[in-house]
């Protein structure tokens, strides 16, 4: 274990007990740290990299979203000719099926570079400490005189003892001490991409391509398996972004799955790739069962279920979330004689209010319907789905709207949609029922 110390390269003592110690050193755990910092609190960081190596995928984000929180210098690309394409598809461009839906709404892309220093240089404002080592074993020392509420002792691979009042697992998707019960398959979004230049613009110029459900370029035989879409950008200067996406499936489309479609599609508008600068994978999971909001370990990001179970997105939602996270702990850490259980419970409890764990519910409801759609029966559903009024369908996607609101999109996107949708809408095949019992009881609420 070493620590990293401050960017201005001083080291830290490494046997103080902090107030928080966040485990990860990805979007999630610098997000929180900073904003837990901005509250006073003595804050640590520990990944098992440095938390300042380069991160290697891409987030995106609506404009009005990133407008919201102030942050829209922090975007390398913003663009405001939004489409999607949800019909069949064919060879002539003036088809309808070719004909865009437009979203009329701004979507932009994080530097992603200029995002980690962000939180970064926050977190050196406040005092973080960033700390190297391997998270291995958490374990609660009982209560002393100087810690009448006790601490937690979390020991690293490398043989070092960090203690702390409360520890965030902020660990990722398969978190190292945070439970989650097990609720049967998780699926997950899978894509891979391609950054580079091609023959051909693969989108028109100065556009984003939310989703292309064109399907012309596959076979009979690929049409009957589980649909993708394109998700594809202009960069400028000749340099695109390409990437073939599966909405969720348990198990995930293969990766091999993802860069043949991605070819097929491209071949058949006659575009060839001529220079790769990166490829992207990606796999998260879009279904996570919600945390034991009662542990005694807080977690945040994708350890705490915290990707929008419709869309995929997390950041706006990191963003939103931790100060008044941070804001609960600290107001529980003005008690002495707290400890980590309650502690995390009051982190729990501002991360996850009952009305977000019954959107949440309402969310997974909905996904688990989709994941059941035939390729036909998905591109009916979504082009209804963004014919709602923009408010509406902007909403859901962002996690903006109400539980009222939320609930009436629903309702409105059923009464507008073809037959065909409904009845897929309508029909309980599987963990459906469960899911939306869960607006009445939601988890972790005591009966």
């Amino acid at each position: 274990m070493q620590d990293v110390g401050h960017r201005t390269g001083a080291m830290e003592p490494r046997d103080i007990p902090v107030d928080v110690l966040v485990v990860g050193g990805g979007p999630a755990a610098l997000c929180l740290a900073a904003a837990m910092a901005s509250e006073g609190l003595r804050v640590a960081v520990l990944a098992p990299h440095d938390p300042r190596a380069p991160w290697p995928n891409t987030y995106g984000i609506w404009g009005e979203e990133v407008d919201a929180l102030g942050l829209a210098h922090l975007l390398e690309h913003r663009w405001s000719n939004t489409v999607s394409y949800f019909g069949a598809g064919d060879r002539d461009p003036m088809a309808p099926a070719n004909r865009p839906t437009l979203h009329g709404r701004d979507y932009g892309l994080f530097n992603k570079v200029e995002l980690q220093r962000h939180w970064l240089d926050l977190c050196d404002l406040h005092g973080v400490r960033l700390l190297q080592g391997t998270a291995q074993q958490l374990r609660l020392e009982p209560p002393s005189a100087e810690t009448p509420g006790g601490l937690n002792v979390l020991t690293t691979a490398e043989g070092c003892d960090h203690s702390a009042r409360l520890v965030v697992d902020a660990t990722g998707h398969e978190p190292l001490f945070v439970r989650r019960p097990d609720e049967g398959p998780v699926a997950g979004q899978a894509a891979y991409g391609v950054v580079g230049r091609f023959s051909a613009p693969p989108v028109d110029s100065g556009q984003f391509v939310l989703m292309d459900y064109r399907c012309d370029h596959l076979t009979p035989e690929q049409r009957q398996q589980p649909p993708t879409f394109l998700y594809a950008m202009d960069l400028g200067d000749g340099r695109f972004f390409v990437e073939e996406t599966s909405l969720a499936l348990a198990p995930p489309v293969p990766y091999d799955t993802l860069k043949t479609r991605l070819q097929q599609r491209l071949a058949h508008r006659g575009i060839e790739v001529l220079q790769v600068e990166h490829e992207e994978f990606c796999l998260f999971p879009m279904n996570l069962p919600l945390p034991d909001l009662q542990q005694p370990v807080l977690g945040f990001g994708g350890a705490a279920s915290m990707v929008h179970p419709a869309s995929g997105y997390m950041v706006g939602s990191l963003l939103r979330r931790a100060p008044l996270v941070a804001r609960a702990v600290a107001a529980a850490m003005a008690d002495p004689a707290a400890g980590p259980a309650p502690l995390a419970q009051s982190g729990w409890l501002a991360l996850w209010p009952v009305s977000l764990r019954r959107k949440h519910a309402l969310y997974q409801f909905g996904l688990e319907k989709l994941m059941r759609f035939p390729e036909a029966q998905l591109r009916a559903f979504f082009a209804t789905f963004f014919a709602l009024p923009n408010a509406l369908w902007y909403g859901f996607l962002a996690n903006t709207l109400t539980l009222p609101e939320l609930v009436g999109a629903m309702v409105h996107l059923f009464l507008k949609a073809p037959w065909g949708v409904r009845w897929g809408l309508m029909l309980m095949q599987g963990r459906e029922l469960r899911l939306g019992l869960r607006l009445l009881n939601p988890v972790g609420t005591r009966s």
